[in-house]
């Protein structure tokens, strides 16, 4: 059997080939004797996204975990995402979540995620325990669902209704509906389409019914992945006032302006302490991540805010969340994982997404203006980012030389260098490169910060001659 290796956010492998039952079989049954050995009465919430074949693994799952004595609340359909799962764990008081999903991955993968007690990523120790436990070869004797049902072991449990009430528990959801804005949804065939046609009925949706593979496409809400949405809203000419993307598991956010202009996650950080901070009064720890916009710091210094930089990774930020002993506010990563106080210490890209939308309805401001108003205290800015395929040999070179340091790149002359995760070279007027390479692949990740996108394009271009030269 082949060697099953967990990932930065869960085991994601392609249906199939590495994705088959037995190797979920063998998954699980490490997973039971995990919770088995840590928790005095093991339970755990599973469910699955509408990824293909999603339910057949997540009945398998259930299996081999009651077969071990471990009571599972099933969740009962396949539109389930990632945050539904971290709040269901949480509100059964269960030892773990698993939902099968591979979250924004292309279509041909499925995954296993495993969610903590407390509703967040479980942590990279507890997951190597999950790991080292996998059997190479599995035989058990499984019963049928419906009979670990009957037997107490398994009983299904309505997590789109939990989820919903809290949402409506904790947004002004009416103040939405009623603003007399018009919304628009695409749920990129993933897990947040039956919430937001419950919670907005009304408002426009695409790429909202069931197709279990996503129509050919990997449901990641990046903006070259969403020009069929960006022409929506542009041909709408200003009616459609604000657009959510969520991503296959619905953990991750897109959004868009009304005039059709992609709003990357930067700007959703900022925009949520603003909101938060100015307009809610709340105050609190921030927390962002290596590759994110320096504004968070000065906006969080114009506020009297303390806001810590992570290593990359939503785990990082999750661990302050649940084990700094602080008061949290708001955090998030570049990548569109963002997490906000009073839900889960979890990505949630619906609550992020419903949090802007409540800013809009409840300021009745457009939100370019609310954008606007961040720059008013922060300056324009633009975050862009290259990835360069390199063979394994260049990267390490370049990887290296970033190690001894650059005194310039061209004639962007450096004068600082930061080095938590990856290499970040700051120039004279406090714009910046950063330089990461992949951990799984031979590419580096090239990041700039500059007042507009044609100077971090320009930053870019000089720091990608220089690197390949």
């Amino acid at each position: 059997m082949s060697k099953i290796k967990f990932g930065t956010d869960g085991w994601r492998a392609i249906i199939a080939d590495d994705f088959t039952v037995e190797n979920v079989k063998r998954v699980a049954y490490a997973t039971a004797l995990w919770l088995k050995q840590n928790f005095e009465k093991p339970s755990a919430v599973v469910g699955c996204d509408p990824r293909f074949a999603g339910p057949m693994f997540a009945d398998v799952t259930t299996c081999v975990l009651a077969s071990q004595g471990i009571k599972v609340f099933r969740a009962e359909n396949m539109f389930i995402s990632t945050p539904m799962i971290s709040l269901g764990t949480v509100r059964k008081q269960a030892s773990a979540g698993i939902i099968i999903t591979a979250s924004h991955n292309p279509p041909a993968y499925n995954g296993y995620k495993i969610k903590a007690f407390y509703g967040g990523p479980a942590t990279p120790d507890d997951i190597e325990k999950v790991e080292s436990q996998i059997p190479d070869t599995i035989n058990l004797e499984l019963k049928s669902v419906t009979d670990y049902v009957t037997d107490g072991l398994v009983e299904y449990i309505n997590l789109e209704d939990m989820y919903v009430e809290h949402a409506e528990a904790s947004f002004d959801i009416p103040a939405i509906r009623d603003s007399g804005l018009q919304w628009a949804y695409d749920a990129m065939y993933g897990a947040g389409q039956n919430v937001m046609r419950r919670l907005f009925p009304d408002i426009t949706f695409l790429h909202a019914d069931y197709n279990p593979s996503f129509d050919g496409q990997a449901p990641e809400p990046i903006q070259r992945n969403l020009q069929e949405f960006e022409q929506l809203i542009k041909l709408s000419e200003g009616e459609i006032a604000a657009g959510l993307v969520t991503d296959g598991d619905a953990d991750r956010i897109g959004l868009y302006d009304g005039e059709g202009n992609f709003v990357d996650s930067h700007h959703i950080l900022l925009l949520l302490i603003h909101y938060m901070y100015k307009v809610k009064g709340e105050k609190g720890e921030v927390y962002s991540t290596f590759s994110c916009t320096s504004k968070i710091q000065k906006l969080c210094d114009a506020y009297g805010l303390n806001n810590t930089v992570t290593k990359i990774g939503f785990k990082y930020i999750c661990d302050l969340i649940v084990n700094s002993g602080k008061p949290f506010m708001v955090g998030g990563e570049e990548s569109g994982g963002i997490a906000v106080n009073g839900h889960i210490p979890e990505r949630d890209g619906v609550w992020i997404g419903l949090m802007i939308w409540e800013f809009m309805a409840k300021s009745g401001r457009s939100l370019q203006d609310l954008v606007q108003e961040i720059y008013d205290v922060v300056g324009k800015f633009a975050v862009e980012r290259y990835d360069l395929h390199v063979t394994e040999e260049k990267k390490q070179q370049i990887i290296s030389n970033c190690k001894s340091g650059f005194a310039a790149f061209g004639n962007l002359k450096v004068t600082r260098t930061e080095d938590l995760d990856g290499y970040k070279f700051f120039f004279e007027d406090e714009t910046w490169v950063m330089i990461r390479p992949s951990g799984t692949e031979p590419v580096l990740r090239v990041y700039a910060e500059a007042p507009s996108t044609a100077e971090s394009f320009k930053i870019l271009d000089i720091v990608k001659a220089d690197l390949l030269k």
